[in-house]
């Protein structure tokens, strides 16, 4: 009767360890992700990291659809630009606009797949690679250091963290993409009320579609908000 007591007392406790650290994986990693969107002194630093994933999101796409890649430059006030040479309309120019905004969103929610199937190791990786692409494609050396510092974060994280850091890191990678991404669309709004995006992504849009281009700031806002609940339910293990 004294060992049965105990066996549950013991099993008890482990559950009460294994849901402390799934609290603390899930929502810990989600409260410091929402910190480094939310507070504006670590945002200034952290947007880089959007940035890099938004250029690489119109690289990625203009390459896709046959178009000719020059070049991508990242810039230290987290603003960024990718140059592409093809047809100056059609499908492959308005997909490439397109995808800038919204792809730090649907790489969030891909990060976010990847680590509720276990396969953290394989998002690290995919990560490195995607970042070692970019770079021979960087042309100025803001951009260059940018992308060294992030990918030497992921490739320490990769090979040399604990199990426990790299889950975590992992976690906060994909929150604060799917965080992240909805950010610079507000931003791209107020810009553009307050006139100050005349040639956003937005307004490029407008002119090779006809449509406004408030209409493609909401359709930004709605894949953006959409992977960040179809993400965050995902790691939250809600889904």
């Amino acid at each position: 009767m004294r060992l049965s007591r105990r066996v549950c007392f013991d099993v008890s406790m482990l559950s009460d360890e294994l849901l402390s650290h799934e609290v603390l994986i899930t929502w810990g990693t989600a409260l410091a992700a929402f910190l480094a969107v939310a507070v504006h002194g670590i945002w200034s630093v952290t947007r880089n990291v959007i940035t890099i994933a938004h250029e690489g999101g119109h690289a990625l796409v203009a390459v896709l659809f046959g178009r000719r890649l020059s070049g991508i430059k990242l810039h230290s006030d987290t603003s960024g630009l990718t140059v592409s040479r093809g047809k100056p309309r059609g499908p492959g120019m308005v997909f490439t606009a397109l995808a800038g905004y919204v792809a730090p969103s649907l790489l969030g929610f891909g990060a976010a797949v990847l680590i509720t199937n276990e396969q953290i190791q394989l998002m690290l990786w995919i990560s490195i690679g995607f970042l070692a692409l970019m770079l021979v494609m960087i042309r100025n050396v803001f951009g260059v250091v940018s992308i060294i510092v992030t990918g030497a974060v992921f490739f320490f994280v990769s090979f040399y963290a604990s199990g426990e850091v790299r889950d975590a890191a992992a976690y906060v990678f994909a929150w604060f993409l799917l965080l992240g991404g909805v950010r610079p669309v507000w931003e791209l709004q107020v810009k553009r009320w307050r006139r100050q995006a005349p040639r956003s992504d937005a307004d490029q849009l407008a002119w090779l579609t006809g449509v406004p281009a408030l209409g493609w700031v909401v359709l930004f806002g709605v894949v953006s908000v959409a992977a960040l609940v179809g993400g965050g339910a995902l790691l939250l293990g809600r889904w």
